[in-house]
């Protein structure tokens, strides 16, 4: 399991992050997640606010993003929150980064359902390439986290990298990912499996065969 701890409140943690504000695009969508909440309920945009926090780091480290404690403090005061509440939300969930990534951040499934379809061997394919789990590697493209599950049991064993998911895979296939994305480019998300459309039975469906081309509505024929 992953370290949820806060990176250490250093000095040059404060005076790289200290004076953290939204930018002008980001605010704007700030406002905006805020404004989706009755008077007095702003602070349940707790969640959309960090996000946002961690994409704006993100762009101005030309990696995945993650949240320093100066950021926190910043969405704390943005929603009039303790801060305790905020580092609460952010240490939970998975989708914050408590510590700095790397460009790419490769989330492995480790799972049972993955594990069974292989995915020590696509922790393998990463530490080859000179990832180490919950650091940054050397070029400053991958940081590896193993984690829980994800939800895509039916198509194991898969990873999810910044915001893409890819499953099926084998280490191989993982590799072409990885070289794809390390050349600039972008592999085709979701199943890696020829022939399959998203998690229908490998050998071909057997129902529901009109929702590979369309949401096709079966509600007349109950």
């Amino acid at each position: 399991m992953a370290d949820r701890s806060p990176a250490p409140d250093t000095p040059e943690l404060r005076e790289r992050w200290g004076g953290f504000e939204f930018t002008e695009a980001y605010r704007a969508k700030a406002d905006k997640a805020i404004a989706r909440y009755p008077e007095g309920r702003q602070r349940s945009a707790v969640m959309p606010l960090l996000d946002l926090a961690q994409r704006q780091v993100g762009e101005e480290t030309n990696t995945q993003g993650w949240l320093p404690l100066p950021v926190i403090e910043y969405v704390a005061d943005y929603l009039d929150m303790p801060v305790i509440r905020v580092l609460e939300v952010a240490t939970f969930y998975f989708m914050y980064n408590m510590k700095p990534v790397g460009k790419y951040h490769v989330q492995v499934c480790g799972t049972t359902p993955c594990m069974l379809r292989g995915s020590d061997g696509l922790i393998e394919a990463c530490k080859k390439r000179g990832m180490s789990k919950g650091q940054v590697s050397d070029d400053n493209l991958w940081t590896l986290t193993e984690v829980e599950c994800m939800g895509n049991c039916a198509t194991a064993p898969m990873v999810q990298i910044n915001d893409d998911n890819y499953e099926d895979l084998t280490p191989e296939r993982l590799d072409a990912i990885l070289d794809a994305l390390a050349a600039g480019e972008q592999p085709k998300t979701g199943t890696q499996e020829p022939g399959r459309h998203t998690s229908e039975p490998a050998n071909a469906l057997s129902s529901l065969q009109e929702m590979v081309d369309a949401n096709h509505d079966y509600r007349s024929e109950w």
